[in-house]
């Protein structure tokens, strides 16, 4: 198996749009209630882009495994120097390193951008999910308990942070 990790294609939103579907249906990953339409995502996309934050492709076979990026935190101006960022792999590729792969290229890029501080938003459901960022040196900052409602019971956000 050969990961390739590459810019982002629009060619790709399809793609990608299933992986972000399953999970907004599937799991407590995205708060989001319904799945998005290519439409929506093409639009998330671009304004990042736009802003010049980066997103990453990975390939196997130049079929699309998963992907991840990075974009403004929060949108005052003191807020430039830190991101949150979002990892994901395809729900048959799990477990093949993908999101090592890609957060370690995203955690080069924001270096490379003068990053300060990169955040991960993770809901307190998703062991798998914070002890994956433990071992990229993330650290829990913080919960907000029941920021989040989805599949009938309130969820908590736990803030992850690491210094660049």
């Amino acid at each position: 198996m050969e990961i390739i990790i590459r810019n982002y294609h629009i060619e790709d939103a399809s793609a990608i749009l299933e992986i972000i579907n399953y999970n907004i249906l599937n799991s407590t990953a995205l708060y989001d209630y319904e799945p998005r339409t290519l439409a929506d995502q093409l639009a998330i996309f671009e304004d990042k882009l736009q802003k010049g934050f980066p997103i990453l492709v990975a390939t196997e076979k130049e079929i699309v495994v998963g992907f991840g990026y990075y974009s403004e935190f929060r949108f005052r101006e003191a807020y430039k120097f830190t991101v949150e960022h979002s990892v994901y792999a395809h729900p048959n590729h799990k477990g093949k390193g993908i999101g090592k792969i890609i957060l370690n290229q995203l955690i080069h890029l924001a270096k490379s951008q003068n990053i300060h501080t990169m955040i991960g938003v993770i809901d307190s459901e998703n062991q798998t999910s914070i002890d994956f960022h433990k071992k990229f040196g993330f650290e829990i900052s913080g919960m907000i308990k029941e920021s989040g409602f989805k599949f009938d019971r309130w969820l908590h956000s736990v803030f992850m942070q690491k210094m660049l």
